[in-house]
């Protein structure tokens, strides 16, 4: 055999061998930077789908959840017990106002009557004390005047009128106590008088007596 072709022959495989190499290596390197490319991006994040999958909306109920819904229904009970409460609150601090303005007044009448019960005559204070009527289409027609009480002295002093209530025949058929307690010199009280009589007949008020003390 001619050692020239054997020789060429050797070199043909070796050459062969060679390139097959070169394109399993070329292949695997292919394979590791897909394997990469497709785990991991530069940054280290998850790798997402270009398509997305759309939500399954017939699943939907269009509903709230039921923690949801009972959490809101608390919600509005709260609010309205905490009103209903506030209403109540309220209303009882009126009624215990009125109930403190009807017991100063109570005892400011009882004053009044008490210091006038052995005054003979007018008392010494008539003329620092006034009388006018409110116009009954104020006061629903119930009759009402007003008394003003003027310390014209020098000094504190306090005050008790009587204010009686006369029918048509001139009888009196109702009487009235008010006072005005520890007036300074110069001030004025006015303090409101409401017979208890009815409409008719109509009654006249006549200021009877007033008692400086």
């Amino acid at each position: 055999m001619n050692p020239t072709s054997v020789g060429a022959r050797r070199s043909v495989r070796t050459r062969a061998v060679s390139a097959a190499a070169a394109v399993v290596v070329t292949a695997l390197g292919a394979a590791g930077l897909v394997s990469c490319d497709t785990g991991n991006d530069d940054t280290g994040g998850p790798a997402f789908s270009e398509r997305p999958t759309a939500p399954d909306t017939a699943r939907f109920s269009g509903e709230p959840p039921s923690s949801v819904a009972s959490s809101a229904s608390e919600v509005v009970e709260s609010a309205r017990a905490s009103a209903s409460s506030a209403a109540a609150s309220a209303s009882a601090r009126e009624a215990s106002r009125a109930a403190s303005v009807g017991a100063e007044i109570e005892r400011s009448r009882q004053a009044a009557e008490n210091a006038l019960k052995d005054v003979q005559g007018q008392g010494n204070a008539l003329g620092e004390v006034g009388m006018t009527g409110k116009p009954r289409a104020d006061t629903g027609g119930v009759l009402t005047v007003v008394v003003t009480i003027t310390n014209k002295t020098s000094e504190e002093a306090s005050y008790a009128v009587q204010v009686d209530f006369l029918d048509p025949s001139g009888k009196v058929v109702e009487t009235q106590f008010v006072g005005a307690e520890d007036l300074e010199p110069g001030g004025r009280k006015q303090p409101l008088v409401i017979s208890r009589q009815p409409p008719e007949p109509v009654l006249t008020p006549r200021l009877t007596k007033a008692e400086r003390y």
